[in-house]
């Protein structure tokens, strides 16, 4: 590439010269050609661009340009446009700043005298041929009344040197004369010639002063139909984005292409909750790094059924029983119990028994300088780096997990279902609805204390009762146990695994969820979807779900395959969608589910299936025949002021509510948290590190016991198990005469393969904060056996599902009746 030519003046007021623009993170800077003309800077990739194509343009006069360094400047009207660039040496970025500030105190000026006197001049109208018609006449005759004004100052030119020149010969010829010889005569030739070269002049600054104010006065004009046609064109690309959309959404309904059902093939859905990164319209990539997954075929295709199953439906069902397949129990099937209206008698009659508070403190604008928290790391270990409270929302993990439960209400339905396959639908929308309150929460949770416990008692309002602890430090897992009166039990252990690639972060939970309902004894378990945080490092975060979930019914064999497609910037599909079969242990599908994982789901009776016409990739789809679809769940509107309070659903806003009678570990008395929800972060942050140092401090003291018990002589450990045992190394450097344990520490919210740079990395799970973990995200182990016990849960083989979780073991509600909590640990 050759060296940019310097900045070319021209007539006027137009400047132009290659710049480097710059793009984004991945380009970097890239060389344009920019044109500065009547107070606006447009730039081109190429010159010969100039003509057709102008990549964005900007204007002046409501533009602000500073200054960065030797050669770096950026121009920027307000944040919708912003222009960084360089200039090829510190004289020439002189040069275009020059010409900038020039150029913006024109247009400034221009523009209050367009305000002034815009009035004077009637409005441009492009609309219909025969305004433009009257248009182009109007500039023609403008065009031919200024070249006529320019030929006269041409003329008057012509004749100013004329009579110019012959008013110098006859200077100087007066001047060789001798006085007294033909001097009046001389004299009265000079005067003539002088009055001649006078007139001449004044025509000239006529014709002058009449070409400056026409020029001016249709200047104006102009401008101002210039702007008029610059709003239509931005009108029209608007009106050509939207018909491309409804033509793509077209083309999908005509192929039958689409798995959702009629309802979700309205085009503006695919508008909602998308992440979009628009700023200035050019050619270049936005900031926001988005995660192009591939597309993939969808697997099966939904079709209206026949009408003759819509009459039947309602009144006779089991007369098709063998045509379609459908088990005895879903045939008796009441298709409008599952869009039943959710407040069910039995719920009206539970009233509240206290009112639960609807806000929260305004989150405070702090500024936090990053620099401030990078050089008081410089020579440390990054376990041993706290993160300040600035990155996180007033609420634990252990809160957050109780979060799930806010859609109750679909476990309570499928505790009244009498048919497994309508039960599975209802777990399956729960499945969903946990994902619901992600969509805007990039705040990072607090990282619980071992030990820490939190209680959600809505006994009395819905029926309910949650406990959660945190189980182990490492790895960090979190129990969680909740029943209800209804009929169900749920249960979950989550541990997580973390990898970071870059742009984003893939965060994958370990452990299952398991719900138990007591009436039809049907087991149900599945595991979580990877969260992906996208641009890391820089850019506006943004949080995805992608992969598949199967439900799985241990006492039946039903299943629900559920898959949550991953945003992709190419893809036709609405963002965030859902899919899912509901099949019976022989293989064979009854419904259809569909939504997305931010809105709602909605469910769709299977009448009949049939293989259809291969795919994209050479692989045979089902088509099946569904009833019209119904909603089963639709998440609930955020309070009022959401966004000023970290975008807390209603639910949450009550979650760290005081309340009387919890145990002393629970997350609702954690200093910190308390004081970062009142708004005092600087307490907050020296709070928590108070109690970081207090958890480091409690387990250095429990690993010397169990050194002290590994190596005394009453301990039955044989010389083999210890010559094989980790803890050989340990327990001769820690013994008696040993007086200190290697300072492995535990920091929360330091994660070793989490950059310095990005604190807001991990802002769903706290758990990638927390220690040193081995590779690929892995949890690495303790150099010390840890031999902490949790307090009400104990790990146990679930017989059922075959996987080994904590499990509640009973005793924290019979202790908070008697008010009896000597049991607990002092963590806070």
């Amino acid at each position: 590439m050759s060296e940019p030519k310097s900045p070319t003046p021209t007539s006027g007021d137009t400047y132009k010269g290659w710049l480097f623009k710059w793009t984004n993170y991945i380009k970097g800077y890239q060389r344009r050609w920019f044109v500065l003309s009547n107070g606006l800077l447009s730039y081109y990739r190429t010159q010969a661009e100039m003509g057709h194509t102008c990549r964005g343009t900007i204007n002046l006069a409501t533009a602000n340009i500073a200054v960065e360094d030797s050669c770096n400047f950026v121009i920027s009207n307000g944040g919708a446009q912003t222009y960084h660039l360089k200039a090829s040496s510190e004289i020439e970025r002189q040069r275009w700043i020059t010409a900038l500030e020039l150029a913006k105190a024109k247009a400034v000026r221009m523009q209050a005298e367009s305000d002034d006197s815009g009035d004077d001049f009637p409005a441009v109208t492009p609309n219909l041929g025969q305004g433009v018609d009257c248009r182009n006449t109007e500039i023609q005759s403008t065009l031919r009344t200024l070249n006529s004004k320019v030929e006269d100052l041409a003329t008057c030119n012509d004749l100013i040197a004329k009579h110019g020149s012959a008013l110098q010969r006859s200077l100087s010829e007066l001047e060789g004369l001798r006085v007294g010889v033909d001097m009046g005569d001389k004299i009265k030739q000079v005067t003539e010639r002088a009055t001649l070269f006078r007139i001449t002049s004044n025509a000239m600054i006529n014709a002058c002063r009449d070409f400056l104010s026409m020029a001016q006065s249709h200047s104006k004009r102009w401008q101002k139909a210039l702007q008029t046609e610059r709003e239509q064109r931005i009108r029209l690309e608007e009106t050509l984005e939207q018909l491309a959309k409804q033509h793509n959404h077209l083309e999908r309904a005509f192929r039958g292409a689409t798995v959702l059902p009629p309802s979700f093939s309205n085009p503006t859905l695919g508008n909602k909750g998308g992440v979009s990164g628009k700023g200035d319209v050019s050619d270049e990539d936005d900031d926001n790094e988005f995660f192009d997954a591939m597309e993939e075929p969808a697997e099966f295709i939904t079709v209206p059924a026949d009408p003759k199953y819509h009459r039947r439906s309602g009144s006779n069902v089991s007369g098709i029983s063998s045509e379609t397949g459908t088990d005895d129990q879903s045939v008796n099937f009441d298709e409008l119990s599952l869009a039943s209206n959710p407040e069910s008698p039995q719920l009206l009659e539970l009233e509240p028994v206290r009112q639960r508070r609807t806000r929260i403190p305004d989150k405070p604008n702090y500024y936090l300088n990053l620099w401030s928290i990078m050089k008081n790391c410089i020579g440390k270990e990054l376990s041993k780096i706290p993160m300040p409270v600035n990155f996180n929302e007033p609420l634990s993990m252990l809160q957050r997990l109780s979060e799930d439960l806010e859609y109750y209400e679909l476990l309570d339905k499928a505790a009244k279902c009498h048919s497994s396959l309508e039960q599975m639908c209802y777990v399956a929308a729960f499945t969903v609805s946990s994902y619901s309150t992600t969509v805007h929460r990039t705040g990072k949770p607090f990282n619980p204390l071992l030990g820490e416990t939190f209680e959600l008692d809505r006994h009395r309002e819905c029926g309910y009762r949650s406990i959660c602890e945190q189980v182990s430090h490492h790895p960090p897992a979190a129990a969680h146990h909740a029943f209800s009166e209804k009929g169900w039990t749920l249960r979950q252990e989550i541990t997580l695994a973390s990898k970071f690639r870059g742009k984003y972060l893939s965060i994958m939970p370990l452990g299952s969820i398991q719900c138990i309902f007591d009436k039809s004894n049907n087991h149900y378990s599945w595991k979580k979807v990877t969260t992906t945080v996208h641009n890391i490092i820089v850019g506006k975060l943004w949080i995805d779900q992608s992969g598949e979930i199967d439900v799985v019914n241990h006492k039946t064999g039903d299943r629900c395959h559920l898959k949550f497609a991953p945003y992709s910037y190419f893809s036709r599909d609405i963002p965030r969608k859902v899919t899912g079969v509901v099949t019976d242990k022989d293989g064979k599908a009854h419904y259809v589910l569909s939504g997305t994982w931010d809105e709602k789901m909605e469910f769709s009776r299977i009448m009949q299936s049939s293989k259809g016409e291969n795919g994209t990739e050479g692989k045979q789809r089902t088509v099946y025949q569904t009833l019209k679809a119904k909603e089963i769940w639709r998440k609930n509107p955020l309070p009022e002021g959401a966004e000023n309070m970290y975008y807390f659903s209603s639910l949450a806003l009550t979650l760290n509510e005081p309340e009387e009678g919890v145990a002393p570990t629970d997350s609702r008395r954690r200093p910190d948290q308390r004081l970062m929800e009142e708004g005092r972060w600087d307490e907050a942050n020296a709070e928590k590190q108070r109690l970081e140092e207090k958890q480091r401090s409690t387990r250095r003291e429990r690993e010397r016991e169990a050194v002290k018990v590994a190596s005394s002589p009453e301990e039955a450990v044989t010389e083999a198990s210890i010559n094989d045992s980790p803890l050989k190394t340990d327990a001769k450097e820690t013994g008696p005469g040993s007086s200190e344990i290697s300072d492995e520490t535990d920091t929360d919210d330091t994660p070793p393969h989490t950059p310095v740079a990005s604190p807001y990395g991990p802002s769903l799970f706290p758990y990638l904060m927390e220690g040193k973990e081995g590779p690929c995200g892995a949890p690495a182990k303790s150099a010390h056996p840890d031999t902490y016990q949790a307090l009400w849960f104990e790990k146990i083989d679930d017989l059922v599902s075959g996987e080994t979780l904590h499990i509640y073991k009973g005793g924290y509600w019979e202790a908070k009746e008697q008010g009896n909590w000597n049991m607990c640990p002092d963590i806070f």
